[in-house]
């Protein structure tokens, strides 16, 4: 009885284990991202073990490992997003290189959430990897996920909820030299520091750099129409666009 009664909390342990899982897709950010200012204020640094999600607290740790080759880092949520291609992570240079990322350019990933005191950097995948793996819903593959559900707060309620069905940004120019597209970012967060904006580096056929000066990620055309009216002030006419089509 003893033996069975043991089993059993095992079993359940495993089960919530797995449904405090995140699951699906992580990409990547670097060089083009460097020095720009992420959604938590600080800068953004292609050599720190820093992520990307869409709403976990600034701050959470997660332990990220790919399943294919057993390896894990533990990284920090410091931004927002991925926005595109239903990811539920960006990685920083440093974190997606041993993870396989930077070579395959996005790679299907476990997370979890690890204690604050959890040292970031290269670490050992979970001991119980293969238990974890074994996904009832089948639905790793399909980008879908499962956010915290032990000791819910109101932001982790907010991570259960479904992505939107589309992302809408702000489109505030297009520069061949990356320095005008700076200049553009520093113009809009002089409006307002709060505003997210970046760059996106592009090439055209004939190789050249285009980049591209994005603002904000909104759920609605509404909002980021309205952020386009407040652009105007400072002399920046903006485009709204999807997301998922840039």
């Amino acid at each position: 009885m003893a033996q069975a009664a043991h089993d059993d909390d095992k079993t359940t342990a495993i089960a919530t284990r797995r449904a405090a899982l995140l699951r699906g897709r992580a990409s990547w950010y670097g060089r083009e991202h460097q020095g720009h200012r992420t959604s938590s204020g600080e800068r953004f640094d292609r050599n720190k073990f820093t992520c990307a999600h869409k709403t976990l607290p600034f701050g959470t740790k997660l332990r990220v490992t790919n399943p294919e080759t057993s390896a894990s880092v533990v990284v920090r949520v410091s931004d927002r997003g991925p926005f595109r291609h239903q990811r539920i992570l960006d990685l920083s240079e440093i974190a997606a290189r041993p993870l396989g990322i930077v070579d395959q350019g996005a790679v299907s990933v476990l997370a979890e959430i690890v204690p604050d005191d959890t040292p970031l950097g290269v670490t050992e995948a979970p001991a119980d990897l293969a238990l974890l793996l074994e996904d009832p819903t089948n639905a790793t593959e399909a980008g879908l996920h499962t956010d915290i559900v032990a000791g819910a707060t109101e932001a982790d309620d907010l991570a259960r909820r479904p992505e939107p069905a589309a992302t809408y940004v702000v489109q505030a120019g297009t520069f061949g030299d990356v320095r005008n597209a700076q200049a553009m970012i520093d113009r809009i967060q002089a409006l307002d520091p709060k505003l997210l904006a970046t760059t996106i580096s592009t090439s055209t056929p004939e190789g050249k750099t285009l980049n591209r000066v994005v603002v904000g990620r909104f759920a609605t055309p509404a909002e980021a129409k309205a952020v386009c009216a407040r652009l105007v002030k400072v002399g920046v006419t903006g485009l709204v666009r999807q997301g998922e089509n840039l």
